[in-house]
């Protein structure tokens, strides 16, 4: 063996490594460099364009709390991070609740078509399935008709989620959401978010009338959304707008601890409101006209998201 080694060192000698060129060798460091930033010129082109993308879909939901801009895109994704990954799936329901629902236990009729297309989460909208105006219109009305005849438990004020058109709201919070507020309806889609009892919540998502907020799992989610807050989506025909009514009064049921008694419908007189952001937006801005657009309505699911990131960053 050692013979053999020796006849191979004089048929193939070694080649003596040039000063120069270990003189000339590129540090580590330097290599990586170079090849670190060839990688992000090379990704740069298709991720700016991706990014774009993103943002103009971000832009076409409409103004909201957060900023219109670069900046506000950057925070909704961001809490994309916290987003749940499936909202069609109910939420757990919580032992010792003091209450089974307010919904019927035998459930609601169910939808008689496919979930519509939801995207977003701040703002959050239905983007197909929309109803025709005078569907709409019947819809705010009602909630306005609810209102009126329970005055003593109920107001229309502006939407302390969406910050620019009326919501619903109870005088008597038990628990807990945005000044009491229990449903306020989109101008642009027809849609709603609501409050629920978790167990009437998995009765709606299972009938497949809605699905959760992408950010109502609770724990530190708590400071945007509620844990029972959900998308109702938008009602179609007459009889659609009687059921989602039925929804809307097990919220208020939810978010004031006690159903609504019918007995009570009319007994009060209503109480006059003296807000002057109501009045500005009950004079038309905010209802379904001919003249209303997306712009002027539309805000996201809470104006403190840009806030609210900023502490935890």
């Amino acid at each position: 063996m050692a013979t053999a080694q020796l006849l191979s060192s004089f048929i193939y000698p070694p080649i003596p490594s040039s000063p120069s060129s270990s003189a000339n060798q590129v540090p580590p460091f330097f290599a990586f460099t170079y090849n670190y930033l060839c990688a992000v010129v090379l990704l740069l082109p298709p991720l700016a364009y991706l990014t774009y993308k993103d943002y103009r879909s971000f832009l076409s939901l409409g103004p909201g709390g957060t900023p219109y801009n670069f900046y506000g895109y950057c925070i909704i994704t961001s809490l994309r991070l916290l987003a749940l990954r499936n909202p069609r799936v109910p939420g757990p329901v919580p032992e010792g609740l003091g209450h089974n629902g307010y919904l019927p236990k035998s459930g609601i009729a169910k939808r008689d078509s496919s979930r519509p297309i939801v995207i977003g989460i701040a703002p959050h909208r239905q983007m197909n399935q929309r109803p025709r105006r005078e569907i709409f219109n019947l819809l705010s009305s009602s909630l306005q008709n609810l209102a009126d005849d329970y005055p003593r438990r109920l107001r229309i004020a502006i939407s302390c989620f969406e910050k620019h058109c009326p919501g619903l709201f109870s005088r008597k919070q038990v628990n807990k959401t945005c000044n009491g507020e229990i449903v306020h309806a989109h101008l642009s889609d027809g849609s709603m978010h609501m409050t629920l009892h978790p167990a009437d919540a998995k009765i709606v998502i299972e009938a497949g009338w809605g699905e959760r907020h992408p950010l109502a799992r609770g724990g530190w989610c708590r400071r945007f959304v509620p844990v029972g807050f959900v998308m109702i989506y938008a009602p179609r025909t007459e009889e659609e707008v009687g059921l989602v009514l039925e929804i809307v009064k097990a919220g208020i049921g939810w978010v004031s601890g006690e159903p609504l008694d019918e007995s009570e419908a009319g007994l009060y007189p209503k109480e006059l409101e003296t807000n002057d952001d109501l009045s500005r937006c009950d004079s038309g801005r905010c209802h379904a006209n001919a003249t209303s657009t997306i712009e002027d309505c539309e805000s996201d699911v809470v104006q403190n998201v840009a806030n609210a990131v900023m502490e935890v960053a």
